[in-house]
Order: C-alpha cells, then structure tokens, then sequence
C-alpha cells in the first residue's frame, strides 16, 4: 500500500521555490531587526491580518494536522468539540477579552515576552525567571510533537527516513528565526497561512467528493459503527459519529475522559495560557487591530482544524472501501447482511500454509473487523484446513496503535501524487510557522527572563541576543532528542496536550487575575503558578498511566503498575488539568485575600482610569 517513492525534479523544484520565498521574507524580517522590541515584537506595528494568520498560523501546527487528525481518525468526530473550543477559547475569549487587557498593560509597562508581562505586572523577578524556566524546560515537548508530525509525513511522502526528514525540519525552522527575529517569524507565518488555507480546502473537497458528497460520507461513517476494534469498544468507543460512552466507575468509560479532559479541554482551555500566542496581543498598537483580527483568525482556525478532524475521521470509509487486503479466519460475524466479520489475522509463512500473526504487545492472535471481498480454501501451519477470508478493514490503520500515521498513509494512499507534494508543503509550512514561534518563545525566555535576570544584560544595554539565539540552539538539540527517541502510540498529541494543560494549569490564575484583578498579589501568584505546576507533574509522575508509565517512576516503586491508580476506574485517564488549575485558582484567590495588597500607585499605572 505504501509503495518506496523518489523525489523527482519536480519536487526539488517546488520545494526549494518555497524555501526560497520563505528565506526571503526571514531576510526581509532581519532586515527589519534593528531594536529589542523589532526582535522581540516584531516593532509593535503588526498588521492585523498579518497578526491574525501569524496567531492562527502558530496555533495550528503538524500536532494539530497529523497527530489530532490520526486521533479523530482513532476516535472520531467527537474531536470537533475541540474545534468549538479552539474558536469559542482560543480565538474569540483570547482577542476580545483578553487580548486589549494584555496589549494595554503589555505597552504600559514595557514587557516584551510573557514572563516579563507577569513579572512586572506583580512586581516580581521571582515570577519572570520562574515562568522563564518552565518555557524553556517544557517547550521542547510541543516542539517535539510538532517536530515529529513533519517528519512523520515527509518520511511517508517521500520515502526519506525520519530521522533525515527530523533533521531538515529542524535545521531549516532554526535557520530564520534565529537571526530575524519575531518579524521573520510572522511575515514567513503568512505566506505559511496562505498555503495551508489552499491545501485544506483541497483536501476537504476531495475527501467528499471521493466518498458520494457530504451525505453519503456520514452515512457510511455512522454505518460502521460494528466495526469499531475491540479494545477501543472495550473503553466506550461507540462510533465514529457518536461521542464516547459518558459515565463513571468502569473501564468502558474511560475514552470518554480521555477525550473531554485530556484532549478537549486540556488542549481548548490550554490555548489561553500558550506563551507564544498571548505574546501576539503585544505586537499590535491598539484594540481596533484586535478587534479587525478576530474573522480572520476563527474562519482560519475552523478551516485548519475542523478540515483533519472530519477528513481523519471520514478516512476510516476510505480504508475499507479501497485499503489493503487483509487475510484471516473468521471468529465472529457482525452483520450477515454486510458480509463483516471479526478475523484472526494470518499471514503466509510458507507456500500454501498460513499462521496466525500475534499481537506484539500481549504475544495474542491479531483479531481485526474486515468488510469480506473474497473466501477460500487454505491450511493452516498443522496442515489443517479453514476458510481464509480477505477483506478492507481500518485495523491496518490501528494494528500498531500508531495514530499519528493515519493521516499521512491517507494522503499517500488516497489522494494524487501532485497534491502529497501540495499537502507537504502545507505541513511544512504549519510546522515552520509554530516551530519559529515556538523556538523565538524558547529563546527569549532563557535570554530575556533567565540570563538577563539571574546574570544581568551586557554592558550596552541591549538585549542578549547571543543568550537568546544560544538558547534556541540548546532548545533545538533537546527537541530533535525528544522526538527521536519517542515515537509510539499517538506521541504527538499526548506531547502537545501535557504542554498545553502545564500551562493552562501554572499560569492561567496569575495571568488572568493580574489582567483583571486589582486585589490578586504576588504571593497569591507565586503560589498558583507553583500549585498548578506541583499538582500536574504529581499527576503526570504517578497517577495518569500512560506518562507514568512511560516514565517509570511508579513500576520502579511498585514492582510493575503503570499507576498508583491503577485499580481505582477511570482515574488512570484523568487529565491533570481537572485537578491543578482548579486548585492552582482556589491558591491564588485565598492566598490574596490573607497577604498585603499590591502598591496603590503601581495598580494605577496597570489600571488607568482612560484606557489607551
């Protein structure tokens, strides 16, 4: 089904065509870079349009296209509620009523990145170089996932090896938006916009279009609700169209949470607290700029979101109208009238003799819904006779629990070899376009709210913009490490949610009540910020499974469980964000009551009675 391509010229062409015109405009931004404030925030002047595409452009990502596109595909359209959020959240509660509240006090008081928007807002070094250190320690995550969703998909296109396609990402992102600057970040984040908003309208197009329309595409969906694998049904799976079974206290519930909280709300929530995002609020000269912005950014932010959501969940028609055959021998009928059944999946080991193929996770046979094209006769490894049968199924899909390659084996498999190129080129641009804001925010906040602050800016006064681009470098090493060396089950969605959710959880209550709340103090901040942080990374290190699993801290102390939950139902999938940015929130609210109230005159200059 994946048959090893080549880059031709063609591609060569098209693809240095786009480097070229995104390395002119990185020089066109260092051009532009002469001052603290052109590096840091691209001279406060931004076009609205520009800043819209640029947020929208560094909001979506590879994470978002390949790795929340492979999970729809897993666990269907109930994704879209994240759509909701990301629009509803992320673009209409972060400009209209967030965005002029940071912009004014941003200007007000000098701040060029977020952690120095909190640290001077609650007059505290303590608060920029911790929020400063949890950047630059846990962006890597994000940048990882992003990082491995490209590489992922140019390794399938172009039959490159991912290691290969891992390095090119990231020494092509590093190599413009270290010398330019946030101006190259965002005037190269809308030429990126533009290319992702034609490869998704492509995309949607022909997915329906191959499928019999829209009708006909959901109808068939919802269909194949029989054919949900057995241990997606086991957790609450209940359809591609269908949300999760909702409830508590039983193991068939558990998608259920890991959809709303890790997922939904983690990642939806989370975008509110995204250090490279709010930092675009800063960049404009005044609320009408924000206000222009805010079509743009949700009619961006629907179509680069919703489009892999629905084509990840509606690839599951396509695997099994025209996927690979699969062979085995029938263990349960689903529907007579469909000719489906349940197969213990065998392969050909010797000529005319077929054996089962184990699951290399339980050492079990392979069980897989097919839809039945063909029957025949064929003997098994003891030369004993059964009916092998061969038909599609979405298991080639799942056989590995690998959801982040549902959307580039789709692309590869279904769509024209023109548009794999078209649809790369949308992926390396939305990779880029995060990656530089993600790199640019990792930077500076080593350089401006680390170094500057524990060693002190250099002797001309001027930022240090050797620590800053040092600290990309350094930020570059360890994301290529991380995205190596963890590449299983859907890692990119799970890296960008647990990012999401540290910063939901650690900074939202100090950034939103200092926006908003004369009466929140910088003890009541610290304390948050440092609650939220503790309680998530208690979760992540002992309670959820899968990282605590994978992190081995609870099987070193327990002899083998994955959870000190583990027996308890449900909790195990539980996001941290339910526990730590409630928490976090009940800290900084009763922590400021009980301590001294910030200085009057310097909430006034926060607060003015005119607003700017």
């Amino acid at each position: 089904m994946n048959p090893q391509v080549t880059v031709d010229w063609v591609d060569t062409l098209v693809i240095l065509l786009y480097l070229s015109a995104t390395g002119y405009l990185g020089w066109l931004g260092w051009k532009g870079t002469r001052s603290a404030a052109d590096f840091l925030l691209a001279g406060r002047g931004a076009h609205p349009v520009v800043m819209a595409i640029s947020y929208g452009a560094t909001f979506i990502s590879t994470s978002a296209i390949v790795g929340f596109g492979g999970v729809a595909g897993m666990f269907g359209m109930s994704l879209l509620w994240l759509t909701f959020l990301n629009i509803a959240v992320g673009i209409f509660i972060a400009f209209v009523v967030l965005g002029e509240p940071t912009r004014r006090i941003g200007h007000r008081l000098g701040a060029h990145t977020f952690p120095e928007l909190l640290g001077l807002r609650f007059q505290s070094k303590a608060i920029q170089v911790f929020a400063g250190g949890l950047i630059f320690l846990f962006m890597p995550l994000y940048i990882a996932a992003v990082m491995t969703g490209g590489a992922v998909f140019a390794a399938s296109q172009f039959g490159i090896d991912f290691e290969v396609a891992l390095l090119i990402f990231s020494l092509l992102t590093a190599a413009y938006v270290i010398p330019g600057g946030l101006k190259a970040v965002m005037y190269t984040d809308t030429l990126q916009g533009v290319i992702m908003i034609v490869g998704m309208l492509f995309l949607l197009w022909f997915t329906y279009d191959s499928l019999g329309g829209v009708t006909e595409a959901h109808r068939a969906l919802t269909g194949m609700a029989d054919m949900v694998p057995k241990p997606l049904a086991e957790i609450g799976h209940r359809g591609w169209t269908a949300m999760p079974e909702f409830g508590w206290g039983a193991k068939s519930f558990d998608l259920w949470w890991t959809v709303v909280t890790s997922i939904i709300l983690g990642v939806g929530i989370g975008a509110l607290a995204q250090p490279q995002l709010i930092v675009r609020f800063m960049t404009v000269r005044s609320r009408r700029e924000l206000d222009r912005a805010v079509p743009a950014g949700a009619l961006f932010i629907l179509l680069m979101v919703g489009t892999p959501y629905v084509v990840g969940s509606l690839s599951n028609v396509w695997f099994v109208r025209n996927g690979p055959l699969l062979s085995g021998k029938v263990v349960q009928v689903i529907d007579p009238a469909e000719d489906r059944a349940v197969v213990q999946v065998v392969k050909e080991t010797a000529p005319g003799r077929w054996e089962a193929v184990l699951n290399p996770k339980t050492g079990k046979p392979t069980l897989a819904p097919i839809a039945v094209v063909e029957r025949q006769p064929a003997l098994d490894a003891a030369g004993q006779p059964f009916e092998r049968v061969s038909g599609r199924s979405i298991a080639v899909v799942y056989g590995k629990g690998q959801a982040d390659q549902i959307m580039p084996l789709y692309i590869t498999s279904a769509l024209p070899r023109w548009f794999g190129l078209l649809f790369f080129l949308t992926l390396l641009s939305a990779a880029m376009s995060t990656l530089s804001s993600q790199f640019h925010t990792l930077g500076t906040a080593a350089g401006r709210d680390l170094w500057e602050q524990l060693i002190g800016k250099p002797a001309d006064g001027q930022p240090s913009l050797k620590a800053i681009r040092l600290a990309i470098l350094a930020g570059l090493l360890v994301s290529v490490t991380l995205a190596y060396t963890v590449r299983d089950e859907y890692v990119i969605a799970r890296f960008t949610a647990i990012f999401f959710g540290l910063c939901a959880a650690t900074f939202m209550p100090a950034y939103v009540g200092g926006l908003f709340s004369r009466r929140i103090t910088r003890a009541g901040a610290i304390a948050s910020m440092a609650v939220g942080l503790a309680t998530s990374l208690f979760w992540l290190l002992f309670v959820k499974a899968k990282e605590a699993g994978a992190i081995g801290l609870v099987k070193a102390v327990t002899g083998g469980r994955s959870s000190l939950v583990e027996d308890l139902p449900n909790w195990p999938v539980v996001d941290p964000i339910v526990v730590a940015l409630p928490l976090a929130i009940l800290t900084a609210v009763a922590v400021s009551a009980v301590t001294r109230p910030p200085d009057a005159a310097h909430l006034a200059r926060c607060f003015p009675e005119r607003r700017d």
